[in-house]
């Protein structure tokens, strides 16, 4: 695709380049043509086209367009011959040397034959506009829009008189009403339809800078085209030397449309060209890029075990290929080890000496005792021998209960059942009031 971009956009920059030499060397030789004025806008190249290989232009209605390159116009009038303005644009056009193509209504031929005849001395285009100008083509019947197409006809022809073979085989449809039948009825008689490319509804009550402006920037948004204006208004004949002078500015150039005859064949041309804006796919001449179908070969065949025998030779080094590394298997259980179950542990492991009492009892004591040494202060003096004294013999004393509750526990069942037990809190009350008695009057 981006290719296909590149070879459009090379295609239209040569076709531009091309157009853009030849308007300069016309230009050239037609400015020399005009008596003082050197400067012109003048009429870059003559376009030749065949009617019957493309029977209707202009984007407004139709797909296809005059086959112009960027920056070229084309000028078109309608509805004349009016002498009080058509003379006019004529001489608005001889000043700048530019060729127009005009479409004359036939009744307006017949009321002014000179001015037909002035069209064709300039070495415009003439070409048919019916005979009355009736804005209803599209629903007239048949019959009644061949009359009006061929009697329009008749009277330019009749205008022209000996150069009535000057006329040419362009025709555009009244208000641009069409129908397929009436364009269908012209195709067959070799007769080119002319739509528009963009309008400066110079026909509307409005300004000629307004005609100015939508000329203009209509042009500017296409890049190029059919300019559709009508010699009949004052409105168009104030407006036109502006427009050709800003043409020109902008580099703009004017390209005259005449038709083919047996002596003057059309100009090559390419069908993309006929497009206003062609698409890049449709110009790029670039070769197509080849494609790639993966042929189905199936799946390929698992390696075997001899494949990577260290005695096969290596394909790629040429020497014997490394040895694989032998991996330690691990050793095999022999099957009467499966059977074999751990002997259960004795249950005199779990007996506590002095019965569970005498353990709670033990337990109790020694936390009591471990917390009255830590309620110390760190910063606690060391003891007096007599408070030392008097702490072991605490000591000693709870001891000794210790051991004579486990002496009962254990030998206390020989005793009467309705004995009541002392517990352990009770046993041992008097001592525990002692030591906190000791711990107050140190405090």
């Amino acid at each position: 695709m981006d290719g296909a971009r590149r070879g459009g956009r090379l295609w239209r920059e040569v076709v531009v380049a091309s157009a853009v030499l030849a308007g300069f060397a016309a230009q050239a030789a037609l400015a020399a043509d005009c008596p003082g004025r050197p400067d012109a806008l003048g009429t870059s190249r003559t376009l030749v086209v065949d009617p019957r290989e493309h029977p209707r232009i202009g984007t407004m209605q139709y797909p296809e367009t005059l086959p112009l390159a960027d920056h070229e116009v084309v000028l078109t009038f309608d509805d004349g011959p009016l002498p009080k303005n058509s003379n006019k644009v004529l001489d608005i056009l001889a000043a700048e040397c530019v060729k127009a193509t005009f479409f004359t209504i036939g009744s307006q031929a017949r009321n002014s034959p000179e001015g037909v005849r002035k069209l064709l001395a300039a070495g415009h285009t003439i070409g048919t506009h019916t005979q009355t100008h009736p804005l209803t083509m599209n629903r007239m019947p048949i019959e009644r829009a061949k009359q009006e197409i061929e009697d329009g006809i008749a009277s330019v022809k009749a205008a022209l008189g000996d150069d009535a073979d000057a006329l040419a085989p362009f025709f555009r449809i009244p208000g641009l009403m069409r129908a397929d039948a009436v364009e269908d009825y012209l195709a067959g008689q070799g007769i080119q339809v002319w739509s528009a490319d963009f309008l400066a509804d110079d026909w509307h009550h409005i300004s000629s800078q307004r005609v100015y402006d939508l000329a203009v920037s209509r042009l500017e948004a296409k890049g190029k085209g059919i300019l559709l204006l009508h010699d009949i208004q004052a409105r168009t004949v104030a407006a036109l030397p502006r427009i050709l002078e800003t043409l020109k500015a902008r580099g703009y150039h004017i390209v005259h449309v005449v038709p083919a005859t047996p002596d003057r064949p059309a100009t090559p041309t390419e069908p993309p060209q006929w497009l206003l804006h062609p698409a890049p796919g449709a110009i790029a001449q670039w070769p197509e890029v080849a494609s790639f179908v993966a042929a189905d070969l199936g799946s390929l065949p698992a390696p075997a075990r001899i494949d990577f025998d260290a005695a096969e030779e290596s394909p790629i080094l040429h020497r014997a290929a490394f040895a694989r590394p032998t991996w330690p298997e691990p050793p095999e259980l022999a099957p009467g080890s499966a059977t074999v179950t751990l002997a259960a542990p004795a249950s005199s492991l779990f007996e506590i000496e002095g019965g569970l009492d005498a353990a709670l009892h033990g337990a109790a004591l020694s936390r009591r005792t471990h917390k009255a040494a830590s309620a110390e202060p760190a910063s606690t003096k060391r003891l007096s021998r007599r408070e030392a004294r008097r702490l072991a013999r605490a000591n000693s004393r709870a001891s000794r209960l210790a051991d004579a509750a486990g002496h009962r526990s254990r030998y206390g069942a020989a005793q009467s059942s309705r004995q009541k037990p002392r517990t352990v809190a009770a046993a041992h009350r008097g001592p525990v009031k002692r030591l906190v008695q000791i711990r107050k009057r140190r405090v």
